[in-house]
C-alpha cells in the first residue's frame, strides 16, 4: 500500500516550488548540502550506536580539537561517511545505482577501519543477525541484490519515494555486508533521490525506534507503509528547508514563532513532526521561515 495521496500531492507541489525558485541559486543550494553533511553523518552513525555527539562530529569533520579522548574507529567512521556522502553528491548525476557502485561506496566507508571486509559482500560462513532473524545466506546475496535493483528500476507504476523506501527495506533485509549495511543503505536513499533531482534527506536518530519498527513490519508482514511514510516525511522536510532558504525568509525557532503568534508550542511542534507546517530541523532544533 502506497503512502497517502496527501503526501504524494504535497511532495509534487513542493517540488514544483523548488524547481521554480532554484534557478540562479545553485550556490546557495550547494552550501545547504555541504552544511547538512555534519548532521547527516552524526545521525546515521548515531543510529548505529556511535557515541559521538553532534558537536564532536562537527569538530572531527572540521579538523578541530575535540575535548575528550575519542574511539579512533568512531573518528574514522565519521570521516569516511562524510567522504562517502560528498562522493554521492558528485556522482549521482552521472551514474545509475549498481552493484559495482554499492561495493565502491562500502570500500570507501570501511577504508582504514576493516580492510578485510571493505568493498566486498559477505562470503561463505559469514552470517549476520538482524534483530530476531538471520539475514540471507552469503551465497544468495548477489542474486538478491541484483533482483532488488531490477525491481526498483523496472517499477514504473509506484510513486518514486515508495520505490526508494521499499528498496531500502529489501537492502537491509539482505544485509549484504559484514558491517556498514545501515549507513550504506541510508546513503543509497539519497543517491536515488539525487538521481531524480530531489534534495537529500536525513533519517534522524531520535526517530530510531520508529525506523526499526518499519523493518520489523517488513520482515514479519512484508508491510512497507511505515518506511514509505518515513521517507516521504523526510523528503517533505528537506524541501521545506530549501524552499524557505530560496525565498530568503527570516528563519526562527518554532518555539519562538509560536510565542510571537500566540500559539501553543506543543501544537506547532506536533504539526512540524507531521510536516503539516513548513518546519525543518537544523542541528536537531525545529525551525520555520517567516516573512516578518
Amino acid at each position: 500500500m502506497a503512502i497517502p495521496t496527501q503526501y504524494r500531492d504535497r511532495i509534487q507541489e513542493l517540488k514544483r516550488q523548488f524547481e521554480k525558485l532554484k534557478p540562479g541559486k545553485e550556490r546557495l543550494l550547494k552550501l545547504l548540502d555541504e552544511a547538512e553533511i555534519v548532521e547527516s553523518v552524526y545521525n546515521s552513525n548515531a543510529i548505529e550506536n556511535s557515541t559521538l555527539s553532534l558537536k564532536e562530529t562537527e569538530k572531527i569533520l572540521l579538523s578541530m580539537e575535540v575535548g575528550r579522548s575519542l574511539d579512533i574507529r568512531e573518528v574514522y567512521e565519521a570521516k569516511n561517511l562524510a567522504r562517502v556522502m560528498e562522493y554521492v553528491r558528485a556522482k549521482a548525476s552521472t551514474e545509475n545505482i549498481s552493484l559495482k557502485l554499492i561495493l565502491g561506496l562500502h570500500q570507501m566507508l570501511l577504508s582504514g577501519i576493516d580492510e578485510a571486509i571493505a568493498g566486498r559482500l559477505r562470503q561463505a560462513n559469514e552470517y549476520v543477525r538482524i534483530s530476531s532473524h538471520i539475514a540471507p545466506a552469503p551465497e544468495h546475496i548477489e542474486r538478491l541484490l541484483d533482483q532488488a535493483l531490477v525491481d526498483y528500476n523496472s517499477d514504473q507504476q509506484s510513486f518514486f519515494s515508495d520505490k526508494i523506501a521499499r528498496f531500502h527495506l529489501e537492502f537491509e533485509r539482505i544485509h549484504p555486508f559484514n558491517d556498514g549495511n545501515g549507513r550504506i543503505g541510508r546513503v543509497l536513499i539519497n543517491y536515488q533521490l539525487l538521481r531524480l533531482n530531489f534534495p537529500s534527506v536525513i533519517i534522524r536518530n531520535k526517530t530510531k525506534s520508529h525506523y526499526y519498527a518499519a523493518f520489523l513490519d517488513y520482515q514479519d508482514d512484508k508491510d512497507p507503509k511505515k518506511m514509505e511514510r518515513i521517507v516521504a516525511l523526510a523528503l517533505i522536510e528537506s524541501l521545506h528547508k530549501r524552499i524557505t532558504y530560496l525565498k530568503s525568509q527570516k528563519i526562527v525557532k518554532v518555539a519562538e514563532y509560536a510565542k510571537q503568534a500566540g500559539q501553543s508550542v506543543n501544537v506547532l511542534l506536533n504539526a512540524a513532526r507531521r510536516q503539516t507546517i513548513p518546519a525543518f530541523r537544523e542541528k536537531g532544533t525545529w525551525m520555520i521561515g517567516t516573512d516578518s
